[in-house]
């Protein structure tokens, strides 16, 4: 007999979560998304407590009756821990976590977590290790707090309490440390990220990154892409149907039809409320949109709360500083609308479903009409003695029509602008 479905369910950690409503208008879509975050994070959500203030109380986050009734509530449903929607201070975390009887975590946290089961390479380890020591910096003298008040039991108050505020200076040093050795690791990973980076804009091919939402199906995108059009059909980037299915940049080559190449890039997927910290460690590895020639946003056009989605990305992008690059907008799982596809609206966006061989091939003409705008189509002749020309010609262009004439090499092709400047001298029509 099979037990294993029996047993990952009780091996979920049951949670209840909560949310302070202070007015926002994305509120209720935030709730829905915690409650996805917490099952990427392999936990059971049991219940949910809402409350609507101005402004969350500074000592417990809720109000005083609202926190009895929480208590009661996680007793009831039993659950091991309670995670808030917002991030929580050092205090409220405690006060919420003694009042409760429950373990507290935030929305901050739970991300945490989740980022550090995902992250696989040493890179984006190493960028979520920061995020959390950066998290855990503050807090950790409300931890050194309770195990004061545990070890003191109300006794020669004065000389424990320098002896916890020594080990709390000295625990801050550690992690401060442990910091700034990360990020000299990083520095040096990312260094050498810039000379590949390097070496990839000079060779002239254009880039394009896929940026949006977790879950929206980039990878999936990617990887149809990639089948169909990659020199290594083999590499294929993880996808899996939950949030941060994958944290690594991938970059792969492309070969669309008429020899043009481009790379096409798939980043870290959004979410809202996206911890500050966290953004700031993955910078480095959003470079590659940030160096883009494309931004193709993919969107989950079957959520109804893909409007939310798309204004959450466009201020992810905004705080890493990615502004002013031409973005196409692909409205994907179209399949799961009433919606036609594919589809173009104007110039800028185009309905698909990644699952449908149409839907790439729209989308491969779409992004290659951005990347290759500049091509232009010319006829030159090249002496026999430039053979080296007529090689990087074959190579970086799209060879039409090939001649052999008396004085040289005729070709009829489309290249890129800046080729057939470079070239001009060889131009006869």
């Amino acid at each position: 007999m099979d037990n294993s479905k029996p047993t990952d369910i009780q091996s979920s950690e049951k949670v209840l979560i909560i949310g302070l409503n202070t007015g926002q208008e994305d509120y209720e879509y935030s709730m829905v998304e915690l409650a996805e975050l917490a099952q990427a994070n392999n936990m059971e959500v049991v219940d949910r407590l809402d409350q609507t203030l101005e402004r969350p109380n500074a000592a417990t986050y809720f109000g005083k009756g609202k926190v009895e009734e929480l208590r009661n509530l996680a007793a009831a449903v039993t659950a091991s821990t309670i995670i808030a929607n917002d991030e929580l201070s050092p205090s409220q975390l405690a006060n919420l976590t003694k009042e409760t009887g429950v373990h507290v975590i935030d929305r901050t946290a739970l991300i945490l977590e989740i980022f550090a089961t995902r992250a696989k390479t040493k890179e984006a380890k190493i960028q979520v290790q920061i995020a959390q020591l950066q998290y855990q910096l503050p807090r950790l003298q409300t931890a050194d707090n309770v195990r004061l008040d545990q070890q003191t039991g109300g006794g020669s108050g004065f000389t424990n309490r320098g002896a916890g505020e020594t080990k709390l200076e000295m625990d801050r040093r550690v992690v401060t440390k442990q910091i700034g050795h990360l990020r000299r690791e990083l520095a040096r990973i990312d260094r050498e990220e810039q000379v590949k980076r390097a070496q990839r804009d000079k060779s002239g091919i254009p880039t394009a990154a896929l940026v949006g939402y977790t879950n929206a199906g980039k990878s999936t995108l990617m990887n149809q892409l990639v089948s169909r059009f990659g020199l290594e059909e083999d590499k294929q980037v993880f996808t899996k149907d939950m949030l941060f299915a994958t944290l690594d940049t991938s970059v792969r080559q492309l070969n669309f039809p008429g020899n043009k190449r481009c790379l096409l890039s798939d980043t870290v997927g959004f979410v809202s409320k996206l911890p500050t910290k966290l953004v700031e460690a993955f910078r480095s590895t959003l470079t590659e949109a940030a160096n883009a020639d494309l931004l193709v946003q993919v969107i989950d056009y079957s959520d109804p709360h893909y409007k939310e989605m798309m204004k959450t990305t466009q201020t992810t992008l905004r705080q890493i500083g990615i502004e002013n690059i031409p973005m196409l907008y692909v409205f994907n799982k179209a399949d799961k609308t009433s919606n036609d596809f594919p589809t173009m609206e104007g110039d800028h966006q185009i309905i698909i479903s990644a699952k449908d061989d149409q839907s790439v091939n729209a989308l491969m003409k779409t992004i290659q009409g951005f990347l290759f705008k500049d091509y232009v189509t010319t006829t030159m002749l090249i002496p026999f003695d430039k053979g080296q020309v007529v090689s990087y010609l074959n190579e970086h262009g799209n060879i039409i029509e090939t001649k052999y004439e008396a004085g040289g090499t005729r070709l009829k092709l489309e290249l890129p602008q800046k080729d057939a400047s470079r070239y001009q001298n060889y131009i006869v029509e």
